[in-house]
């Protein structure tokens, strides 16, 4: 088990290069987080959500992502509630009180997981969340210490240098654990270490001797690893001040959302040559932008009511005046209709707000939240014409994680036919403005298909008068295996994989 000193140590990125050494040295390993607080969020193929971190862990353990390997998620609605997710379906929202109140059901349902998967794998790689002695919260964890006693996990402490106070945050956290608790750990792990690790030697040496653990390596700190983060927390790391005056860069801005969701759709977007994807909610920033993105949101109506309080809603007008692309994605794509209804009140007590009114639908926020993986090829394969004669047909894949149906007016067109798995029957996705530069859709992962990836950037360069991309041939998913071996050689060069294994054999 995988724990830390404090949220963003690195927990999520450590469990997937653990994941991907294991399946290189051939053991069949699978990923587990009891709970997981993020609005990131993947739908597996039998329609549960999870958390999208455990859905890139599993993929770097290569094996198929599921619900056991995330068996509560939850998805933050306010300072002080959440909805809750449990066994890939929504139990409601609640507040922090309330939902501790449920420990019992929270127990039972992360033990019963988390035996299935133990059953189906032979090592299993568990994650912690933020620190393992929130001492106000730690008779009701379900995610750390209780876990690793579930378990009966072997354990190692994860701290980030990078931010500084690792001294304290180590020798602070191993003096909170029990000692039992302490007896689990077999070592610590400095993350995200800058300079020369032989000026640290003395630092190691002084934490071996006055924790009396073993230190099992100093990672390098990562750059551009390339990888699906966890926590918003990234998005800091992510501010890029977009080049403008270059002719051949194509700039994205993605819109900051408050409670902007599946940030990792843009993942692949952001490893393409000659692509800056930048995040910002100052709507001054965007303005030079070549294409705008509204993101998901987990609070639709409040987020759309955010952007007109903000000065958004005429930025995004003139850049939609301009001739300029603008995509929507999820929430943000329900944000271009006409108006957005939530007669049941699953998002806020709002009932209804306008929207920004550049496309012809209305969407109602419904009780029932569909998740579904699904393909998706465009309703109409000349819609998107790069070159003359081009009538390419793409086939974009991803999934779906919305509540809501949008119901489109007179003359406006869907954007893709969106095949379900599972279903005999497909039906129309999203929407497309007139002239074929607003585009609106459910689909999370646009952007993790070649072919679909290729089409928008190469149909976007045109609009912009952009120099063609340099970037031909690349698929996204190709290149995530690439970087996952990368990572799991980033670790395995830095780590000390024999007492991690002498570990696992202890607990096997």
């Amino acid at each position: 088990m995988v724990l830390g000193t404090a949220s963003d140590a690195g927990k999520s990125l450590t469990v997937g290069a653990l994941c991907r050494i294991l399946r290189q040295d051939g053991v069949d390993v699978a990923p587990f987080k009891a709970q997981n607080m993020a609005l990131n969020s993947f739908a597996t193929r039998e329609g549960h959500e999870i958390g999208r971190a455990q859905a890139m862990q599993a993929e770097a353990a290569r094996v198929e992502p599921h619900v056991d390997m995330n068996p509560i998620l939850l998805k933050p609605t306010s300072d002080v509630g959440s909805q809750v997710v449990i066994n890939g379906k929504v139990l409601g929202n609640y507040s922090g009180v309330d939902y501790y109140g449920l420990k019992p059901q929270l127990l039972e349902a992360v033990s019963l997981a988390y035996q299935r998967l133990a059953a189906r794998h032979e090592v299993v790689v568990l994650e912690g969340a933020g620190s393992p002695v929130e001492m106000n919260l730690k008779d009701r964890d379900v995610v750390n210490m209780q876990m690793a006693e579930i378990a009966d996990a072997a354990c190692l402490l994860v701290t980030d240098i990078d931010r500084g106070g690792v001294f304290a945050s180590l020798v602070g956290t191993y003096a909170l654990l029990e000692p039992q608790e302490r007896s689990r750990f077999c070592g610590f792990l400095i993350n995200k270490f800058r300079g020369d690790v032989s000026l640290f030697t003395p630092g190691i040496e002084y934490l071996e001797a006055r924790l009396s653990q073993t230190c099992l390596g100093v990672i390098p700190y990562l750059h551009n690893h390339g990888i699906d983060d966890e926590d918003g927390v990234s998005l800091e790391r992510r501010a890029v001040r977009p080049p403008f005056d270059r002719r051949d860069c194509l700039c994205v801005c993605v819109v900051g959302l408050p409670y902007l969701s599946n940030f990792t759709d843009f993942t692949a977007l952001e490893n393409v040559p000659g692509v800056v994807v930048y995040y910002t909610r100052r709507p001054e920033e965007a303005r030079a932008a070549d294409v705008l993105i509204l993101p998901g949101s987990k609070n639709t109506i409040p987020d759309l009511l955010w952007l007109r309080k903000n000065g958004w809603e005429p930025v995004i007008e003139s850049h939609v005046a301009a001739g300029k692309p603008l995509l929507g994605i999820c929430g943000g794509f329900q944000m271009l209709g006409r108006e957005l209804r939530d007669p049941h009140h699953t998002e806020s007590d709002i009932e209804f707000v306008p929207g920004l009114n550049l496309l012809n639908f209305t969407t109602v926020l419904e009780c029932e939240k569909v998740t579904r993986q699904a393909t998706a090829r465009l309703a109409k394969p000349d819609c998107l014409v790069v070159n003359a004669g081009d009538h390419s047909d793409p086939v974009f894949s991803g999934y779906e994680i919305h509540l809501g149906e949008t119901l489109l007016g007179n003359g406006t067109q869907p954007l893709f036919q969106l095949q379900r798995l599972g279903d005999a029957a497909g039906h129309h996705d999203g929407a497309i403005s007139v002239d074929g530069r607003v585009l609106g859709t459910y689909l999370h992962g646009l952007f993790d298909s070649a072919a679909g990836l290729h089409l928008l950037l190469d149909y976007w360069r045109k609009i912009c008068s952009k120099e063609p991309s340099t970037a031909i041939g690349i698929d996204p998913l190709v290149e995530r295996e690439r970087r996952y071996d990368a990572l799991a050689d980033h670790y395995r060069s830095n780590l000390k994989m024999d007492v991690i294994y002498r570990a696992l054999d202890g607990h096997r």
